[in-house]
């Protein structure tokens, strides 16, 4: 089987495939320590799902490209498992309703941990042994598998943050997040502009380690000059747009964008509540006063761009974006932290300030296969490709992202009205303006 993934070495250097397999999935366990059964059946909405279903799919996924490849012997857990967690994978059959997924009651979320726990014993046997150097192509498979757990665990996150915002007391995922909370205010960091010369630079893939198949092929691009935020954009300054009118002002919206805005209401980012005249939005620490300082969140990119324009600024392109981050370490506020929200960006000397973590950053570049890509053969040949219309890219991770998981090339994409994810907004405009 053919993978999606560019890859040369195989595992992360200091440690072996079988603890890099079991330390993914205890995180995941790690996630849910804190949730109840019933919080892991609900769906809230048709673009969550349940948090016992991602339990189980990150599953079915091991189980259904990874052990049959590897064990002439194994038998499924369930048969009607491959219906019932399946999700978009058209080419392996066909697959329980997408916005009904918050309906299956059963199999209990009891059985669905020992499922993870059957899957599991498999794979460390088969690793157990010889660490999968006799894997083939199939331990790219199994890497690919990992990464894709990580982005349901960003996933677990983000859905019971969705949900928990439906219930009007406004329950934490996490209390000690909210009562750790510094109360010590900051002043914003001045924004600089960080300006970039004209050049043809080459964005994508360099083949030095782990990357999806939407990452290639490296290529060229050529990039105007330009200047980008030394920062994402605050609370405060999104503030300001609100208050000047930006959610009632036309002409600072995408066609589009203005529609939504209208038939959904939309006055302030996603999560915001008005108390009494008083802002205030919902964390998964829970219901508190947004601060000023943090980076802006739960933005769609409708509202990113019509902020920007506000701004007599523009989203940068995903090139513009990648050139700068190509040079940042991979530090920041990432879902190790256990923070679950972006804070306050520090200074720094030379380099863009939290372009890693914290929030992920809408570009203005539409979500589009790279010049000379061509989309893998088989089922795994649709982890990526099919999703190249109607969507954005972000960049960057977020606050609920694995730091292992994010690097300089990642491109995460979302359709434009879509705000439940940790999604800021970081400015460009041409140079000389």
């Amino acid at each position: 089987m053919a993978s999606p993934i560019q890859l040369k070495n195989q595992a992360r250097d200091e440690e072996c495939l079988r603890d890099h397999y079991a330390r993914v999935r205890r995180q995941t366990a790690v996630l849910i320590e804190n949730l109840s059964e019933e919080d892991c059946l609900v769906q809230s909405m048709p673009d969550a799902s349940p948090i016992k279903w991602h339990l189980a799919h990150t599953s079915w996924f091991f189980e259904t490209f990874v052990l049959p490849a590897i064990d002439n012997d194994y038998s499924v857990f369930d048969s009607a498992y491959g219906y019932m967690f399946n999700s978009y994978y058209n080419t392996v059959g066909s697959m329980h309703p997408r916005p009904a997924r918050g309906l299956l009651t059963r199999p209990s979320l009891k059985t669905v941990v020992a499922y993870r726990t059957h899957v599991d014993d498999h794979i460390d046997a088969l690793l157990a042994s010889d660490d999968g150097h006799d894997l083939g192509p199939t331990r790219e498979v199994l890497l690919l598998g990992l990464h894709h757990e990580q982005q349901h665990q960003e996933l677990i996150l983000t859905d019971i943050k969705h949900a928990f915002s439906c219930n009007p007391t406004y329950p934490a995922y996490d209390p000690a997040r909210l009562s750790a909370r510094s109360t010590r205010t900051r002043e914003a960091i001045e924004r600089r502009w960080i300006a970039r010369s004209e050049s043809i630079s080459q964005i994508g893939h360099r083949d030095d380690g782990f990357a999806f198949d939407n990452e290639s092929p490296r290529h060229r691009q050529v990039v105007e000059a330009y200047e980008i935020s030394s920062r994402p954009s605050t609370v405060g300054e999104y503030l300001a747009f609100m208050n000047d009118g930006g959610y009632r002002r036309p002409e600072l919206w995408l066609s589009d964008g203005w529609a939504v805005v209208n038939e959904r209401d939309w006055r302030a980012p996603q999560y915001w509540v008005d108390r009494e005249g008083e802002w205030m939005h919902f964390t998964l620490g829970g219901l508190t006063q947004p601060r000023e300082t943090e980076p802006i969140t739960h933005l769609s990119y409708y509202e990113a761009d019509a902020f920007a324009r506000w701004s007599e600024a523009r989203l940068p392109t995903e090139a513009e974006w990648e050139l700068v981050a190509d040079e940042a370490e991979i530090t920041g506020n990432f879902v190790e932290s256990r923070r679950y929200h972006p804070i306050e960006s520090k200074e720094t000397p030379r380099h863009a300030s939290a372009i890693f973590g914290d929030v992920w950053e809408w570009t203005a570049s539409p979500y589009r296969p790279y010049p000379g890509y061509i989309a893998p053969p088989g089922a795994l040949g649709e982890y990526n490709g099919k999703f190249m219309s109607s969507q954005m890219v972000l960049r960057g991770g977020s606050c609920a992202t694995p730091q292992s998981h994010v690097r300089a090339t990642y491109r995460n994409f979302f359709p434009p009205d879509a705000r439940w994810q940790f999604s800021g907004v970081r400015l460009a405009r041409d140079a000389n303006t």
